[in-house]
């Protein structure tokens, strides 16, 4: 079972709320150490992020007045923040956030797409913030054991495959087996990527019937 983001997150969350100053905002990113900050509202519901690129922008002087009049969207975001006093005003709103259910992988695409370094983990009902997932959580996924490697390949390959021996080391998977036809190796090889903590694969996979239409001798990966 692909892991999801309640496997890896932390409980213990630094956030702040809307009406908190710029300097409230500072000390919390610098006493806790953090990348960056939630922000909520009285019944603790994400309404968006503080991030200290976010915070850096007062001391370059992006809010001074006397700047083009042409500037782009992106430019206009930064000076309201450059000007902003309160975590209200400071803030990247809507939030990207996660459930406790979100996949990994897709926790890795949204932090990666959206060049975050850190998601607000919450409620899926009422938008309440739980935790963080950061990440170097994410990495966690590439700690698990061999054996549960091996497991979860050997139960995501069974449908494609009518013999195989697997093995794994360093999170790297040696299957050897073969298939009834040959289109079904990509399937194969693409349910073994699925797994959580697979770092390579290694594949020697034979086929009975070339169904791809050419006269080839049997393929081995």
């Amino acid at each position: 079972m692909p892991m999801t983001v309640r496997d890896v997150m932390s409980r213990f969350v630094i956030a702040v709320e809307t009406g908190a100053s710029f300097s409230d905002v500072v000390n919390a990113v610098c006493r806790f150490n953090v990348d960056a900050v939630p922000v909520v509202d009285q019944d603790k519901c994400v309404l968006g992020v503080i991030s200290d690129d976010d915070l850096l922008l007062k001391g370059l002087g992006g809010g001074r007045t006397g700047d083009s009049i042409f500037e782009g969207a992106a430019r206009r975001r930064q000076r309201r923040k450059a000007m902003g006093r309160t975590a209200a005003e400071i803030m990247t709103s809507p939030a990207v956030t996660v459930t406790e259910d979100t996949a990994l992988r897709h926790a890795a695409h949204l932090m990666h797409d959206n060049r975050i370094r850190q998601l607000p983990v919450v409620d899926a009902r009422t938008g309440c913030i739980l935790g963080l997932v950061r990440q170097a959580d994410l990495l966690k996924v590439f700690s698990r054991s061999p054996e549960d490697i091996r497991d979860e390949v050997i139960a995501m390959v069974g449908p494609y495959i009518r013999s195989c021996t697997v093995q794994v080391e360093d999170g790297v998977v040696s299957l050897v087996g073969s298939v009834d036809r040959r289109s079904r190796i990509a399937i194969l090889l693409d349910a073994v990527w699925q797994v959580d903590g697979v770092v390579d694969v290694e594949a020697d996979v034979s086929y009975a019937e070339d169904d791809l239409g050419r006269t080839v001798p049997p393929l081995y990966i």
